[in-house]
């Protein structure tokens, strides 16, 4: 499967069935709805996967990312498509690791734009939403992917659903911290 990012190229991606890349229409929804926002943004990506809403967001000028992953392999293959993507003036950094004790040791009030995307059926949506506001730049939007059959709620700790938009399957759900 070939994964094309925004006339840059095309990521490398996984066998690895267990990885749902975010299809192409809602990466391309998320990024004209953050497009304003992406220059210069301090990116967090949860669940990476492929990495292609990282690779997305260096493309289009993001200044940091920081991605979190559970599969050494997965890590491997984001690590080289940031590499190849990201100009000389941006940094990443993928982390191997579980999404929520991962978090804790990430540096406080820093994100200003947060992707998070775990297989649709895990548990890991409250504990990781309800503890990302510690990470959250003044103003940040954090942005939940999950199936819109199993619709997130309102809430979640600090955050408030403020938008929520449906594409065939899946479901986005935009929070801002209260």
């Amino acid at each position: 499967m070939s994964i094309r990012i925004n006339g840059a190229g095309a990521l490398k991606t996984s066998t690895d069935l267990s990885i749902r890349p975010t299809a192409s229409k809602v990466r391309a929804a998320v990024f004209n709805i953050l497009q304003t926002r992406i220059k210069g943004a301090n990116w967090l990506d949860i669940c990476a996967g492929s990495g292609a809403m990282g690779a997305e967001a260096l493309v289009r000028g993001a200044a940091n990312i920081v991605g979190i992953e559970l599969s050494a392999i997965a890590c491997q293959i984001v690590r080289e498509n940031w590499q190849k993507f990201a100009k000389s003036n941006q940094k990443f950094e993928i982390i191997k690791g579980d999404a929520f004790k991962t978090l804790r040791k990430l540096q406080p009030k820093y994100f200003n734009l947060v992707y998070f995307d775990p297989p649709y059926q895990s548990d890991l949506y409250q504990p990781v939403l309800t503890a990302l506001s510690p990470l959250l730049a003044d103003g940040a939007l954090v942005i939940a992917e999950c199936d819109r059959l199993r619709p997130l709620p309102d809430v979640m700790g600090d955050l408030i659903c403020c938008d929520r938009r449906q594409y065939g399957q899946t479901a986005l759900v935009f929070y801002e911290k209260e």
